[in-house]
């Protein structure tokens, strides 16, 4: 009788760690940021006033586009490391296309197709090379890097100050008071969510992410929707180049976009996204992202040395892939 109840009592924990890992990975991303805005509350008692939070969004707009585009390729069960370097080369390129043109808006055209293209490289080298991802982006992220090093070899680009004005409306701008960049941000981020979770399209990313195989089996071309996702992550790589450079108006060929993968994976991952695919969260990406740039700012406030901030973001990043639970890997 005794081995009896003592078997009710280890199925009931084992039914509770599961609620618990699935409760985490629905809704993870809110306990989380619920907390943070508890801590950061105690450094800064300002942290959420008007000010605090545009100015948190501000920061936040650049690298969160490109992290709601990387949400695509990591759904779908594929990674690019190259994001950093095509925002460092669009962003480059553009002011020289601005310059030339003195448009606003086919800069931003031409921001947007120079992604579409340099996303869709990776997508073929991927899908229908058999290139694997890891492999292929790392290598188009040292191209792509090294062209624009090679062109900005004279120094920085740098709009023109005669034509300064028009562009600089863009990072500095409102629309009913919400900065024109919380905007690009807020549109971005529901047009995202509407497409992965509500379209055929998204349906489609989530069952190759999830098993390629069966996909392919139920008619889906698996090789296309791969391609499709990296033009996705690329178009919101050169977006976010676009508003990265209304923001600095100057474009240093070595450091532009550093590291905006690896902010982006700890915001996809943050967020919830299953790591290995089959599982995308584009609002969960949304929070993960506002989140990273939230612990930068207590990191800040706390008087941790700058040098010890890449420490405490890794160690947050492997806790919520553990959080999301035992799951294939890309």
């Amino acid at each position: 009788m005794r081995k009896l109840f003592n078997t009710g009592d280890e199925t009931a924990n084992i039914s509770n760690k599961i609620e618990f890992q699935t409760f985490y990975r629905n809704y993870g991303y809110l306990v989380s940021f619920v907390l943070l805005t508890l801590i950061a509350l105690y450094f800064n008692k300002d942290f959420l006033s008007v000010n605090s939070i545009f100015t948190l969004l501000n920061q936040t707009a650049v690298k969160g586009v490109i992290s709601i585009g990387l949400t695509f390729a990591i759904t779908c069960g594929m990674f690019d490391l190259s994001l950093g370097s095509q925002v460092g080369l669009i962003s480059g390129l553009s002011v020289i296309v601005y310059n030339t043109t003195q448009s606003v808006f086919i800069m931003l055209v031409f921001c947007v197709v120079l992604g579409c293209i340099l996303g869709s490289l990776n997508g073929v080298f991927v899908s229908y090379l058999a290139i694997p991802a890891f492999i292929a982006t790392l290598a188009t992220q040292s191209a792509y890097r090294s062209i624009i090093l090679q062109l900005g070899k004279d120094g920085p680009f740098e709009i023109d100050r005669a034509i300064l004005s028009q562009y600089r409306k863009v990072a500095t701008g409102k629309i009913l008071g919400i900065p024109n960049l919380v905007l690009i941000f807020f549109i971005v981020t529901a047009i995202a969510a509407v497409v992965l979770n509500r379209t055929k399209f998204g349906r489609y990313v989530t069952a190759v992410g999830s098993n390629p195989k069966a996909a392919e089996l139920a008619g889906i071309n698996v090789k296309l929707i791969r391609v499709v996702c990296y033009i996705i992550t690329g178009a919101m790589a050169g977006l976010s180049a676009f508003i990265l450079t209304a923001r600095l108006t100057s474009i240093t060929a070595a450091n532009a976009g550093l590291k905006f993968e690896f902010d982006g994976v700890a915001a996809v991952a943050i967020g919830g996204t299953a790591m290995g695919g089959g599982r995308g969260r584009i609002i969960g990406t949304f929070f993960g992202i506002i989140m990273f740039q939230m612990i930068e700012t207590i990191l800040v406030s706390a008087a941790v040395p700058p040098f010890l901030n890449g420490l405490v973001q890794g160690t947050i990043i492997i806790i919520a892939v553990l959080m999301q639970g035992k799951k294939k890997t890309a």
